[in-house]
């Protein structure tokens, strides 16, 4: 996902109240997400399934959403996949946009994203009420695990597993991201 400023003038508040699809609003402007591709797609449906699918089958309630807006302390975001608790659910089910972080965020990260950036906004999640962060790599067929005070990487042959949200999914790195 390459990142492009494209509308500077809207406010943060603007964003909350009206966000725009496929944008985010990140230090102090608007910037248009782009860098979806076929691929990106399938791994954001096929991690959307699992943990819905697992989140029924462990009757922990909650719901998994794709491209679902949240405020984090300073920015407006778009996970490409989240899970919220029930709790959360209960409070903020009807909100336009949650004004925290996930409890459990994914972001796939496409070729042209830097892996800075990419770290940068797993902690942002994790300052805004996150617990926990998947950073998917499908080229590198890798994926971090996040969370305040553990970082796991899962490779090839490797089960990548929450480690908070969710807590007892698995899946293998080859099957996620086959």
């Amino acid at each position: 996902m390459v990142a492009t400023s494209t509308v500077p003038k809207l406010t943060l508040n603007d964003w909350l109240n009206n966000p725009p699809p496929r944008t985010e609003w990140v230090d102090g402007g608007l910037i248009q997400k782009q860098g979806m591709t076929l691929k990106h797609s399938k791994l954001q449906r096929r991690l959307s399934t699992l943990w819905s699918l697992y989140a029924d089958a462990q009757n922990l309630g909650g719901e998994v959403y794709t491209e679902a807006p949240c405020r984090t302390q300073n920015q407006g975001r778009f996970p490409d996949v989240a899970y919220l608790t029930p709790a959360l659910l209960t409070q903020y089910g009807d909100a336009k946009v949650l004004p925290q972080s996930f409890p459990l965020s994914a972001e796939i990260v496409s070729p042209t994203d830097l892996a800075e950036d990419m770290i940068a906004k797993a902690y942002e999640y994790l300052a805004s009420g996150g617990e926990e962060v998947w950073l998917v790599y499908p080229d590198s067929r890798w994926i971090i695990v996040v969370t305040a005070n553990n970082k796991q990487i899962f490779g090839q042959g490797e089960m990548a597993e929450t480690q908070k949200a969710l807590e007892g999914f698995s899946i293998s790195v080859d099957t996620l991201l086959a």
